[in-house]
């Protein structure tokens, strides 16, 4: 029993969750979602950047692509904001003045945009040839094939990892913490250890851990949710429309064909679209 108790209070005093709530609510979530949004929009764009120079013909644009994103991959997310944080920090001093969020954020889109830009080739590359041999049947160019079918098709098929690398930057946004915070700057795990090390009980650490589970689990069952729908889609009122999953509805295989269904033609109807 005296075991229990310790634990109830060192992780579960309501007392010093209530104390801290306010700061987790109005400083820390505000902090952290800026801090993943930012990074993620911008790591997103040069992701796509490497995704698209890791695939090119040309060597001068793949070895860069390549070895950026061996280096940012890596590297240690803690050793990326170190370097960039403190060495870039007489830069930052002179233009943002006592601000750590813009090299915070730098250094988590270079972090993100190695990892994004990997997922987007992979998405890209299990696109079938065939689509791009039609794209290029019906006048299109090669630049032009990829930009409207190719690309589109790939990144429908990796959304799922793209959101895992998003809950990823939210967890990882709390390595700022090592560039140096104002109090207002303060992100979930910095307001929660700052908590637990004035009172010495870890129950406010235990909260801001509530908070990160309260934005990503929701999160991650949104997009595998999504990503059913537009593999498998539903009818208005949410049966499988008749043959999608390979029965004739009543249960049994359809006619002719066997219970696996065939996988629905993107590219042809991105093909249609863009040919009317």
């Amino acid at each position: 029993m005296d075991v229990l108790e310790t634990l109830r209070e060192t992780f579960f005093d309501l007392d010093a969750m209530r104390e801290a709530l306010p700061d987790l609510i109005t400083v820390g979530l505000p902090n952290t979602l800026l801090l993943a949004v930012v990074s993620a929009i911008i790591g997103t764009i040069l992701g796509m950047a490497l995704a698209v120079a890791g695939l090119s013909r040309h060597r001068w644009l793949r070895w860069p692509a390549r070895v950026w994103t061996d280096i940012f991959r890596g590297l240690p997310a803690a050793v990326t904001i170190l370097l960039i944080g403190v060495g870039l920090a007489p830069v930052g001093l002179q233009i943002w003045g006592n601000n750590p969020y813009p090299l915070g954020i730098l250094a988590l889109s270079l972090i993100a945009s190695a990892y994004i830009g990997e997922i987007f080739r992979s998405g890209i590359q299990s696109v079938e040839a065939g689509q791009m041999e039609a794209s290029r049947a019906l006048g299109f160019s090669h630049n032009a094939a990829m930009r409207l079918v190719v690309i589109p098709l790939g990144v429908r098929r990796v959304l799922p990892a793209l959101v895992n690398q998003f809950i990823s930057l939210i967890k990882e946004s709390s390595l700022v913490y090592f560039l140096g915070l104002l109090a207002s700057q303060r992100e979930l795990f910095r307001i929660g250890q700052d908590y637990a090390a004035n009172t010495g009980n870890q129950s406010a650490l235990l909260l801001a851990g509530l908070f990160y589970l309260v934005i990503t689990v929701p999160l991650t069952h949104a997009v595998n949710a999504i990503d059913h729908r537009l593999r498998h889609g539903r009818r208005s009122d949410g049966e499988h429309p008749e043959g999608s999953d390979g029965t004739d509805g009543s249960g049994g295989p359809r006619a002719g064909g066997s219970a696996t269904p065939d996988a629905p033609d993107d590219g042809a109807l991105a093909l249609t679209q863009e040919a009317h």
